[in-house]
């Protein structure tokens, strides 16, 4: 069978124009598509062995007057160029579509431009078997879908710590950075087969993968196959953990089976984020390419985390830059720089790109080595950004042309200027006849995942042509990824003028026999990019097929569904943990309150007499009695482990320890004491029916090696007393076993909702009718001893399923939630996950409409302007969109 691929990239390399009424269109290629469009073109060959199906968001849409003429009006046009409308015709002709512009676009009409997408990539991928998916997501302000992406992930990912932007704006940038994400999981969802590989690319689709784990991954088939490269840096932890939602972001990632940066070091940045920010666990290794890889254990699975720097299609870039037409312009540039020396730059106009460091490096070459005025010239190429217009793109800007005038005016003459700087996106054939003519390629990037214009310009100097242009040299950042690869080009700083100049200096005078034996070193380490595709898929393949790949990860709680569950469901119960659920871990337990946003949620929840809420802790019942049964007489409350308890809309505690003997506490305390003397910082919590060791306050290796010890201690006699040895956060707990969180949560759901409960009969009524049991149930806990609440609930949904096959509501689920809060490294039965007791919070403040509904991925299905379907503004867009058709004759 034909592998399948569905490779998801954050745009499509496509430019669409449209007519003035949206019937007529244009698909354009953008020039100068980087080495990930030449891997799906490689797939896209059907001799390459692939199925691929490539799922891109389509890029803002523009405007162009000129589709609306008949080709009688442009010869007309043509032929009176001179005419002043003809003129501002033909200079508005291409503009983006204002922020007024609602883009109603009909079904048809989308259609159509699908058919022509594919159409055009199936004309320019000869052969191809692709198949291309378009993300459409129409608006006014197109360019919003970006800014999250590029304006907070991107400056943090290149170490750029930008000044607190406006917290609404944020806020809503983070609603649509959550939107574009689902939209891709919503396409996936449509062509998704079991045993698909998902290929993910780069920063804008952070979130997908766990989207993905979240919405395809069941208990009826194999899991799907994700896997995401991330193109970009990996910053250090130090830099990443400021983003506002990292745990969220980490947390997207690692629902992919494999995660692969460009080098080792942005690897480990990765891997040492999610130690630090989701306690997971790593293992180190060596693969069969002698490169660091890790195993992390996120959640009840591993996540495959390695290195492969991406690579160039070496074939096609000599075929297409040794051409007559290329070789016409090679001629032409020389003669324009005739015995001048023509040192290239070409890179995308942003701050860490280096192009004010290289003018800078630049001037100092003039004025340390003034034999070189008037013999060289700098041609630098600097490509415009999608942020083109943004206040740091314009001061840039201003510096650049600061530089660049300073230089002029001081080293050149009334003939010639040294730096000629071109802001614009430059063709592949310009670019291509600029590599060839190079005397010297100049990167001076301070930060990059890795720079392919390096792997490109050594590309072309590997082959000789009549110009004498080859084996020129390349001066390459230390900072640039591609120097990892490049070992042994000329290496700079390019913060250090100085040496910058100096090392120009040795380039432009180096031998023929020197340029010779570099480019013999250098042009056998450019990857290609064919290589890097079947290298990646085949360690792919080696991955899935190794035996712990069956262990399934729990994915993160789908909140909108969880969400359509509340509020389709009569009879809700929710069992919540407390410390480490309801409030974060806290070394002295006694300053774990609960917070004003968490009273004002449960006080909502609780409102609603469709629910019936339960806090299952193992506090004891003075501390639960304090901070939530004297505020919340509607709630129920079980103190220490379910060992006493407080019924919903009752004063009275029932002891179920009465009947029990306690001598055991004794010589347990006897035991505990001995290694609160060996841990400083360590003491001994007696409860009623509980004794816990807390080691929190101490040094934590100590307190960790000490806790194993006394566990085994304690084990050693807790079979002649039946009791539990539990080891939670920080802390080892013993209490009977006949008493755990488990058993009350099998009463609670054993049980009419919301009669009263008999808790000292331990009789389990099992004839009741299905509809008075609760229909939803949502049980959060973060520790071992919730995993008791989890496995009765998976216990009952097992025996319900058989008991009442037909009664699933329509998510195919008897509404039951397990979910575990917080450190990832952890086993556990439950069926999702919440990274930590914000997420907790926001999840209630969802189901009482306190918080948007995209304030976390999930399953939502979005229509193509972003709207949730059939939503108040999702009609009320379907109504003007048929308005607009009608005024305009669609």
């Amino acid at each position: 069978m034909t592998p399948r691929i569905i490779n998801c990239v954050g745009q499509l390399p496509y430019k669409i124009q449209l007519g003035s009424n949206n019937d007529k269109y244009k698909v354009s290629l953008i020039e100068g598509n980087g080495p990930l469009y030449s891997s799906l073109h490689y797939l896209s060959n059907p001799e390459n062995g692939y199925e691929q199906h490539i799922v891109g968001w389509t890029g803002e849409l523009k405007r162009n007057s000129s589709i609306d003429l008949s080709v009688k009006d442009l010869k007309l046009q043509k032929k009176n160029k001179d005419n002043t409308a003809d003129a501002n015709a033909n200079a508005n002709s291409n503009q983006p579509i204002s922020d007024e512009d609602p883009l109603y676009l009909t079904k048809e009409q989308l259609q159509n431009l699908n058919g022509a997408i594919q159409s055009k990539y199936s004309k320019d991928v000869s052969p191809s078997n692709a198949q291309i998916h378009p993300v459409w997501l129409l608006r006014r302000n197109q360019s919003s879908w970006r800014n999250y992406a590029e304006n907070i992930i991107w400056p943090t990912f290149h170490y750029i710590l930008n000044q607190s932007n406006d917290g609404e704006n944020e806020t809503n940038w983070w609603y649509d950075y959550v939107k574009f994400n689902e939209a891709y999981a919503q396409k996936i969802g449509e062509i998704y087969t079991p045993g698909d590989i998902i290929w993910i690319h780069d920063y804008y689709l952070l979130l997908l993968p766990q989207l993905l784990k979240m919405n395809l991954q069941n208990d009826d088939s194999a899991p799907p196959i994700i896997t995401y490269f991330h193109h970009a840096p990996w910053p250090s932890n130090e830099y990443f953990r400021c983003l506002p939602r990292r745990k969220q972001i980490l947390d997207g990632m690692v629902g992919a089976d494999r995660i692969t940066f460009q080098n080792e070091s942005f690897a480990r940045h990765f891997v040492s984020s999610c130690k630090r920010l989701l306690d997971s666990t790593s293992k180190m290794s060596i693969n069969k390419r002698d490169k660091q890889q890790y195993h992390v254990s996120v959640y009840g699975g591993d996540v495959m985390v390695d290195s492969l720097p991406i690579g160039v299609d070496k074939e096609k870039l000599l075929n297409d830059a040794f051409t007559k037409d290329i070789d016409d312009k090679v001629i032409s540039i020389k003669q324009a720089y005739q015995d001048k020396k023509i040192i290239i730059g070409r890179d995308r106009f942003d701050s860490v790109r280096g192009v004010v460091q290289k003018l800078r490096a630049f001037e100092t070459f003039l004025a340390m080595y003034p034999e070189w005025r008037n013999k060289v010239v700098l041609i630098q190429v600097s490509t415009p950004t999608t942020n083109k217009d943004s206040p740091q793109t314009i001061k840039l800007e201003q510096q650049v042309n600061e530089l660049v005038n300073s230089i002029n005016s001081r080293y050149g003459t009334l003939n010639f200027s040294p730096v000629q700087h071109y802001y614009m996106r430059i063709p592949n054939d310009v670019y291509y006849s600029l590599m060839r003519v190079a005397d010297l390629c100049l990167i001076t990037t301070v930060r990059d995942g890795i720079n392919t214009t390096a792997f490109e310009y050594v590309t072309i100097k590997s082959k000789t042509s009549a110009f004498n242009c080859a084996n020129n040299p390349l001066i390459l950042s230390e900072f640039s990824g591609s120097s990892i690869v490049l070992k042994d080009s000329i290496l700079i700083n390019p913060w250090d003028s100085v040496a910058v100049a100096k090392e120009t200096h040795k380039a432009l005078i180096m031998t023929n026999e020197e340029k010779s034996m570099l480019q013999g070193k250098l042009y056998p380490q450019v990857p290609t990019i064919q290589n890097w595709t079947e290298i990646y898929l085949e360690t792919l393949n080696q991955m899935m097929n190794k035996s712990n790949q069956n262990k399934k990860m729990s994915p993160a709680l789908n909140r909108p569904i969880l969400f359509e569950n509340y509020n389709s469901a009569k009879r809700r119960l929710f069992c919540f943990d407390y410390d480490g659920t309801l409030t974060p871990i806290v070394k002295d337990p006694a300053a774990a309150i609960p917070t004003a946003r968490l009273y004002s949620i449960i006080e909502k929840l609780s409102r609603d007499p469709k629910n019936q809420i339960w806090i299952i802790s193992g506090r004891d019942q003075k501390f639960l009695n304090k901070w939530w049964g004297s505020k919340f007489k509607q709630l129920g409350l079980s103190a220490e482990h379910g060992c006493f308890i407080r019924d919903v809309n009752s004063d009275d505690w029932i002891n179920l320890t009465e009947q029990t003997d306690m001598s055991w506490q004794k010589k347990v305390i006897f035991t505990m004491e001995e290694f609160v003397d060996k841990t400083p910082g360590s003491f001994i919590e007696k409860k009623k029916c509980a004794i816990v060791w807390h080691y929190r306050r101490s040094v934590p290796e100590l307190g960790e090696f000490n806790a194993e010890s006394l566990k085994n201690n304690l084990l050693q006699f807790a079979d002649d007393y039946n009791l539990e040895v539990m080891e939670g956060k920080a802390n080892i707990e013993v209490r009977p076993r006949i008493f755990n969180k488990g058993e009350i949560v099998k009463k609670l759901i054993w049980h009419k909702h919301s009669g009263e409960q008999d808790f000292a009969n331990n009789e389990i009524n099992k004839s009741l009718p299905k509809d008075s049991m609760p229909d939803f149930v949502l049980c959060l806990g973060d520790d071992a001893t919730d995993e008791d609440m989890f496995r009765q609930m998976n216990s009952i949904e097992e025996e319900w399923s058989t008991m009442y096959p037909k009664d699933k509501n329509k998510f195919n689920n008897f509404g039951f939630y397990p979910v575990t809060v917080g450190s990832s490294s952890k086993q556990t039965v439950a069926k999702a996950h919440l990274t930590d007791p914000q997420q907790v919070i926001e999840t209630l403040g969802l189901l009482v409409g306190d918080v948007s509904i995209f304030q976390s991925p999930g399953t939502v299905d979005l229509d193509t302007r972003g709207h949730v379907k059939n939503s108040p503004s999702s009609k009320k867009s379907e109504e003007a969109a048929v308005a607009y058709a009608e005024r305009n004759g669609n």
